[in-house]
């Protein structure tokens, strides 16, 4: 009499999802080094602020980059490998904004930063060796550009000269975000035009450090060539037309390429812009315009991936996005280009009014989680 062999039944283990804590943890550096440079934001625009440092005004841009937008991306990076090497990045860059932030000397932050600049060009390599995907090409270019920007600050370079460098850093990481995002709505080829026009905003960051003069100018067509190709193959301008979260996002978009072509024509039109209203202007057009606009539109999608919680669309979003938008145009056009100083006040105060609004706005609409109702917006 034979016996029948029966196979014996395996069931698959359910996915343990990682930690959140070490995540937060991560994560929480990042919102010291926002908030300490909008701190040091109100100390450069000569009103009281509540910590008084001599350092914070000097590790403003930094920070804000490097310490908060570099340490953001980092870590969404790193939970796209899911590999525990990769929080490395972040977790220096994190260590990097408290250093400064400490008593410890500059250095040290300076080193933490260059460190992690380094561990996030690092991370791009097994991203790449996963997925040979211009995306990602694009944004280790930005990783590449952010190491030498870290690399000439612990050298000793001004901030202002490394401008270039830290917009190359936020522009072609956001640009491989959007190709990530709209592939299909871009087109085939897109991925290779994009690539093209990423390395030549590269090549132009570094002839403005040889070259000035026309290097600069170089680097503004670059900029303006890049960010007209994006609005132009975006999907932000269809889903412009549509309703809700969609719409929000489409219109944070749109806006955001609008202070970046300003930023580019300042570069192009009037060469290097190391100090006064110019240099005012490009690295607010760039970095509160272009970049914070594009933190809002991205947020509802990005962050619950890092965090594991939802960000539910609320009508209340679109406030911090109107108000941040009309204070550039304040400080920008009516403060910087005019020559008003009342208006360049007021509009940097609601700058940082805009930001914390938003911030406040997204941590209590994650803290409550709800899941978005049908047609993508909240009463």
């Amino acid at each position: 009499m034979s016996t029948a062999t029966r196979t014996p039944t395996v069931t698959a283990r359910p996915r343990v999802p990682a930690p959140l804590l070490p995540r937060l943890a991560l994560l929480a550096p990042a919102g010291f080094a926002l908030l300490a440079g909008l701190d040091a934001a109100l100390l450069l625009l000569g009103l009281p602020a509540p910590v008084t440092t001599d350092r914070l005004p000097d590790a403003h841009g930094m920070l804000m980059v490097l310490g908060f937008v570099g340490t953001l991306i980092a870590l969404e990076r790193a939970v796209a490998l899911r590999r525990p090497l990769g929080f490395v990045a972040p977790a220096l860059l994190g260590l990097g904004a408290l250093a400064l932030l400490s008593p410890a000397p500059m250095v040290l932050g300076k080193s933490l930063f260059t460190a992690g600049a380094a561990a996030l060009v690092a991370l791009y390599v097994p991203l790449w060796r996963r997925q040979r995907d211009d995306a990602v090409l694009c944004q280790a270019l930005g990783a590449v550009l952010v190491l030498g920007a870290a690399t000439l600050w612990l050298g000793g370079a001004s901030v202002p000269v490394l401008a270039p460098w830290l917009v190359g850093f936020i522009v072609l990481t956001i640009a491989g975000e959007r190709l990530e995002l709209a592939r299909l709505a871009m087109g085939p080829a897109a991925g290779r035009t994009l690539v093209l026009l990423a390395s030549g905003l590269a090549t132009g960051v570094v002839a403005a450090l040889l070259w000035p003069r026309p290097g600069t100018a170089l680097l503004g067509a670059a900029l303006l060539a890049l960010t007209g190709w994006l609005a132009a193959h975006d999907i932000a301008r269809r889903t412009i037309h549509t309703t809700g979260l969609p719409r929000y996002m489409a219109a944070c978009m749109l806006a955001g390429y609008c202070w970046l072509g300003v930023a580019g024509a300042i570069w192009l039109l009037d060469g290097p812009a190391l100090d006064g209203v110019r240099y005012d202007a490009l690295l607010h057009a760039v970095f509160l315009g272009f970049a914070f606009s594009m933190i809002m539109a991205h947020a509802p999608v990005i962050l619950p991936a890092v965090v594991r919680r939802p960000l539910p669309y609320h009508r209340a979003l679109i406030g911090p996005a109107v108000l941040l938008h009309a204070s550039l145009v304040l400080r920008l056009w009516v403060g910087d280009a005019l020559g008003s100083h009342g208006s360049w006040l007021t509009g940097g105060v609601l700058n940082i009014v805009a930001v914390l609004s938003f911030l406040l706005l997204a941590v209590g609409l994650t803290v409550r989680g709800e899941a978005e109702p049908v047609g993508g917006e909240r009463s």
